[in-house]
């Protein structure tokens, strides 16, 4: 009896975005600003509700469930929590198969050999077949996870906040696994994270999401070195500082709270938290600006 009109979150707004092949795109952000959505909408595990998604020239949004079908196992994910994502009732070898069976992958004879194969391919020794998913340890599981993503011989694969739940020791030996294997097997990665320290040892390009937007885009050693985006420079600046003669410099602070994705800001969406806001800023929406290579949605980037 209450109810009022009904409210629209825009999770993601007006993205435009190229990803190339072989390389690491990573998109950071805070928690909540449309990173996993925009991941899975470019699986179309999630529908866009307007764009185009293309892959190798082709509009994934226009296809059909069975060409869409044909060209999923091209397109893969890794998912964030590797405890959640394994189906507990089924053994390891079941997990790795399901893809290849859901795909034709060949005999029964075949799919276990590329289960072996898979296992060996993750660092794992084929006795792992037999085991459940508890069994193993959350680096093991995660591996488990690569090895599914990768059954298919996939090119382009999602990787959602795929290290964020491992100990650190742990991350590392992972990171250097999916960089052996981008080598070994010519993948592209798109690689969710809000761990800024990762980003600078593993991407290629960076794009930094705010509220659903994408408000710069570089490489990884142009966005660290040169932030063009308050916003970036804000994140960057946040990062703990090894060396102890800089912790008491006084650094940049946000202001303010996070808008509401239900009820967002005129003009530009970081204003209400921007150190360097101006009129302008509170009344128009810059849009994303191609400036030397990079993109920046800003009306005064640093640079200036």
């Amino acid at each position: 009896m209450f109810a009022g009109p009904p409210r629209v979150v825009r999770a993601i707004d007006g993205v435009t975005l190229d990803i190339r092949a072989r390389e690491t795109f990573a998109l950071v952000g805070e928690s909540g600003c449309g990173k996993t959505t925009l991941g899975r909408v470019m699986l179309r595990l999630q529908e866009p509700t307007s764009g185009t998604i293309r892959y190798r020239g082709t509009d994934l949004t226009g296809l059909g469930e069975g060409p869409m079908r044909a060209l999923r196992k091209n397109l893969q994910i890794v998912f964030q929590d590797p405890f959640a994502s394994l189906n507990p009732r089924m053994r390891i070898g079941e997990i790795l198969a399901e893809p290849l069976r859901s795909h034709g992958y060949g005999t029964p004879a075949e799919i276990r050999d590329r289960c072996t194969e898979l296992l060996e391919m993750v660092g794992l020794r084929r006795q792992y077949l037999r085991n459940y998913p508890h069994q193993l340890s959350g680096g093991q599981r995660q591996r488990i996870g690569i090895a599914r993503a990768l059954a298919n011989k996939p090119d382009f694969v999602v990787c959602d906040e795929s290290v964020s739940a491992l100990d650190v020791s742990i991350q590392a030996q992972v990171l250097n696994l999916l960089s052996d294997l981008q080598d070994q097997l010519k993948l592209t990665y798109f690689f969710i994270t809000h761990d800024l320290a990762v980003v600078r040892q593993f991407a290629d390009r960076v794009g930094v999401m705010f509220l659903g937007r994408l408000v710069e885009v570089g490489t990884t050693e142009e966005l660290f070195a040169r932030p063009l985006h308050p916003y970036t420079m804000l994140l960057m600046s946040a990062v703990p500082r090894p060396d102890p003669r800089k912790r008491g410099e006084d650094r940049p602070m946000m202001r303010g709270e996070i808008p509401s994705p239900m009820n967002l800001p005129k003009g530009c969406r970081f204003h209400t938290r921007c150190p360097f806001a101006r009129d302008i800023c509170r009344v128009e929406d810059p849009g994303l600006q191609t400036l030397g290579g990079r993109a920046v949605a800003c009306h005064f980037p640093l640079e200036d």
